[in-house]
């Protein structure tokens, strides 16, 4: 079949906060212990942190972590994270039915944070506590000195503030399943005073308040008005969380979830214009879509797992060829809607329904999704331009037309690199594909990849890992246009010197 993406140079959509290609490292599962940090590993660092670890991170090149959850967060007791690691408490994580052992803290995970290129998005616990609390995790964490809780932090070794930007008020407070779990009235109400009092503290500070878990939440639409109703002036981010999964085994279905997600989008931004006509306000409120991926496959698994241990082998979704294609259909979707969504993240990172996996006292390997996403993350930089594609579509019972091509372009002006992202969604059927890039100087290709000619249940594993992208020289540069084949069921990327 044939398909074809037309931009103008000057019709942007937005310039790329590249918060967009955040991710999220919950005290949850392997993610931290056995995950990031392993003391006993070879390639531990002086703190106990993996070094193999640290440089998958700076290869996905991550300019944002979400930290420390999550529903952990909504029981968390920060100080338990402080000082002498050999005098912090075990306790109870309710959250995962977990033992923390408190052996990595705020310290430990912002020096990290620093080590792998990263800052830190940090999340207050509205669950269990309240105003005063987050009010002091935030004097300890950002006040330079000479009161209580920013002495204190020196007397822990860290002299200097730690500066943190990004702050989320709470985790996913619709949730019946949340700690604390309050109602939009009750929530709306703590967030709006938590929020004019961190202010006070620190008023450099963007805030995130939490909007529905979901789009099938039944309280969908009316948790975020009722919320936003409180929070609208004194926050910065309302969240999204969504994860897509394919238990009915139908590939036309799972690959067309990215239609969901800009949807799910579009309804929020619809909501918070509409707070904003109400408050005759002339802020516009924009997006944190916090926690989003494919999430379905260790169900099962987790069901069983024995409660009160550490550190269990809890969210390890086994990711294959299909999720990669749905993942970047997802990475495309967030560029779509960047004038709105100015942060994501991908949740998560290490080991708990993640890019990356370990091996306890063994290696590290890449999962399918690694691949999709470090390209996005390094590439996808710039400004991303409006998409004028012409495709054929298909059905399915959610969606009327689901075009087979699903494709975006960014544009670098420093490196003079125009970029493409495209997935060809059909099953059996390549795309003799066109790309018309108006008011640029076509120079050369810099770069041709593709992940693609896999089964679509293949995945990488400790052993081996056979899913990859792959250099391939199909793309012809013509005087306004270039031109190349999209293989079926595929992930592609062209870069492009222009001028």
């Amino acid at each position: 079949m044939k398909a074809k993406l037309r931009i103008q140079r000057h019709d942007e959509i937005s310039e790329i906060d590249e918060r967009l290609y955040g991710s999220f490292v919950e005290h949850l599962g392997r993610a931290v212990y056995d995950g990031i940090y392993e003391p006993t590993h070879p390639e531990a660092d002086e703190k106990g942190f993996r070094n193999d670890v640290k440089e998958l991170v700076r290869e996905l090149n991550v300019p944002l972590v979400r930290y420390p959850g999550g529903n952990f967060v909504s029981g968390y007791k920060w100080e338990d994270g402080v000082g002498p690691i050999g005098n912090r408490p075990r306790k109870l994580d309710l959250a995962w039915r977990t033992i923390e052992t408190n052996e990595v803290g705020i310290h430990e995970f912002a020096r990290w944070a620093e080590e792998v290129g990263t800052e830190v998005n940090m999340a207050v616990n509205l669950g269990t506590r309240g105003i005063q609390e987050a009010m002091e995790l935030l004097e300890y964490c950002n006040f330079p000195g000479g009161t209580y809780w920013s002495e204190l932090r020196k007397q822990h070794g860290t002299e200097k503030t730690f500066s943190f930007k990004t702050w989320c008020l709470g985790n996913e407070m619709d949730g019946p399943w949340q700690i604390g779990h309050k109602t939009a009235e009750e929530y709306g109400r703590l967030a709006a005073e938590t929020a004019k009092a961190m202010k006070l503290v620190d008023d450099s500070i963007e805030l995130v308040v939490c909007g529905s878990s979901g789009s099938k939440m039944p309280t969908f639409r009316e948790w975020e008005e009722t919320v936003l109703s409180h929070t609208y002036d004194y926050v910065d981010y309302l969240s999204l969380h969504c994860y897509y999964g394919n238990p009915d085994n139908d590939l036309e279905k799972y690959l067309a979830q990215s239609l969901d997600m800009d949807q799910f989008i579009k309804t929020v931004v619809g909501i918070c214009d509409k707070v904003k006509d109400e408050k005759g306000s002339q802020k516009q409120m924009n997006l944190s879509f916090d926690e989003w991926n494919v999430w379905y496959h260790s169900n099962d698994q987790d069901n069983a797992m024995e409660p009160w241990q550490i550190a269990p082998p809890l969210l390890e979704d086994m990711y294959n060829f299909e999720d990669a294609l749905l993942v970047g259909c997802l990475l495309i979707t967030l560029l779509k809607n960047a004038d709105r969504v100015k942060i994501a993240c991908l949740a998560q990172l290490v080991n708990v329904i993640a890019p990356i996996m370990t091996e306890k006292n063994g290696t590290t390997w890449k999962q399918t999704i690694f691949y999709p996403f470090m390209q996005v993350s390094n590439y996808g930089r710039g400004k991303v331009l409006a998409a004028d594609i012409e495709s054929e579509t298909y059905s399915t019972e959610q969606f009327e037309k689901v075009p087979y091509l699903e494709s975006i372009a960014t544009f670098n002006e420093k490196e003079n690199e125009l970029v493409l992202f495209a997935v060809n969604r059909s099953q059996d059927e390549a795309i003799a594909f066109t790309f018309e890039p108006e008011g640029f100087v076509l120079e050369a290709i810099i770069e041709e990849t593709a992940l693609e000619g896999f089964d679509v249940k293949s995945v990488n594993s400790a052993k081996e890992q056979p899913v990859n992208v792959v250099n391939i020289d199909r793309a012809v540069l013509e005087k306004d246009s270039v031109t190349t084949t999209l293989s079926p069921l595929s992930w592609n990327v062209i870069r492009i010197k222009v001028k």
